[in-house]
């Protein structure tokens, strides 16, 4: 076997593309996707393990969701609050040992008003023995499970702790899980207000600066600690299109702000989303190896949707990469090959084709003459191997 590289057009192929334009953000790591189509438009130190602060307190809420869902809490179930729980200081509901609160309070009391004290209570309520430092060990675990590989949780709200580290990307990949599996509940983030038994007065604004701008904001969480500086789970969502970011490290709120409208703006002003090919379009071939036919049409199972610089024009650099030839018999619609779209400034992208009918292997002459073509070329005569398919 040897590997082939056919090259195909996407609609009217050009040797350049525009770059997408860079941005320059002063944020110490981030991460921003397109949600939809699950381009990466920014990625700066987006793997390092960081302190969250806050930000890791939607572990908690999506755990919180996962048990309501599930049935393994109610929304209107009262849950008690501990010493352990009432302790924390910080961002709090401003809880004690004599309240048992429901749970739908306590959720908005976390997404709202970052309650250190609610998460600890939601913690307690669904560990498995019933401490707080049990529940992050099951956070870990979970966090696993969902591909959040450089997630590590000492305590369910972000509380500076040894060793408590979350990735952007990770936060990244929660924020989507949470509108994605929770639709339901994802409503909650946008709310702006949560006066929760008139106990905090001067704690009653949900701290996300973008909400109310006009731009799409929709949620989800910020986050500060000193160790940590001024962060932010964000998302927006215009026309169809969602964008979801998470920025850490800056220096104060008001940065944080600042730095959060100018990369949602620029996430939608600068890229938009294109149909490049439609499900069933030819694109390519691939030979095949002692079939009925010698090749076989290569095509897209559905319609290619890319996320494109607005300036990149009409075509794109595209590679079509396959093992070949491939060995019949061939099954319409077996996935044969890759079609490698290389969008400058972007992320290589990687879009399997298929086969767009049925190839049968062939018959006695097929093979006679495929054994015959392989002799030849061994033998130095000059002729192809290639499988040619007869009639």
């Amino acid at each position: 076997m040897v590997l082939n590289r056919l090259f195909a057009a996407l609609m009217v192929m050009v040797l350049t593309a525009v770059q997408a334009p860079a941005f320059e953000t002063r944020a110490r790591a981030a991460f921003v996707m397109d949600q939809g189509t699950g381009t990466v438009l920014l990625s700066k130190n987006a793997d390092a393990p960081l302190p969250p602060a806050s930000m890791s307190k939607l572990m908690t809420l999506y755990m919180a969701f996962e048990a309501v869902q599930k049935g393994r809490l109610g929304m209107e179930e009262r849950l008690p609050v501990s010493q352990h729980a009432m302790n924390y200081g910080g961002s709090t509901m401003f809880l004690d040992t004599t309240d048992k609160v429901k749970v739908a309070d306590l959720l908005r009391g976390i997404i709202v008003l970052s309650g250190n004290d609610a998460c600890a209570v939601i913690a307690e309520a669904l560990s498995p023995d019933g401490t707080e430092a049990g529940f992050a060990r099951l956070m870990t675990r979970r966090a696993r499970q969902m591909g959040m590989t450089n997630s590590t949780f000492a305590n369910s709200n972000g509380w500076p702790a040894p060793g408590h580290r979350m990735s952007m990307r990770d936060l990244a990949l929660l924020a989507n899980a949470l509108i994605s599996d929770f639709p339901e509940f994802y409503p909650m983030f946008a709310e702006r207000e949560f006066a929760f038994d008139g106990r905090a007065p001067g704690n009653t604004r949900n701290r996300n600066p973008l909400l109310g701008l006009g731009i799409g904001a929709d949620g989800l969480k910020t986050g500060h600690t000193s160790e940590a500086g001024y962060g932010l789970v964000g998302s927006a969502m215009q026309g169809a299109r969602r964008v979801i970011f998470v920025i850490s490290g800056l220096d104060s709120a008001r940065e944080r702000a600042e730095v959060s409208e100018q990369i949602v703006n620029w996430a939608f002003r600068q890229f938009s989303e294109a149909t490049v090919a439609r499900g069933g379009d030819r694109l390519g071939e691939a030979e095949i190896w002692m079939g009925k036919r010698p090749n076989v049409p290569l095509v897209p199972a559905n319609d290619i949707n890319l996320l494109l610089p607005v300036l990149a024009g009409d075509a794109l650099p595209a590679e079509i990469v396959y093992r070949g030839p491939v060995e019949a018999p061939v099954a319409e619609g077996q996935e044969l090959a890759e079609l490698v779209i290389r969008p400058e400034g972007l992320p290589e992208i990687r879009v399997p084709l298929v086969a767009e009918t049925a190839v049968p292997a062939g018959g006695f002459v097929v093979r006679l003459k495929t054994a015959a073509l392989v002799l030849m070329s061994q033998l130095g005569l000059g002729a192809s191997t290639s499988a040619a398919g007869a009639s």
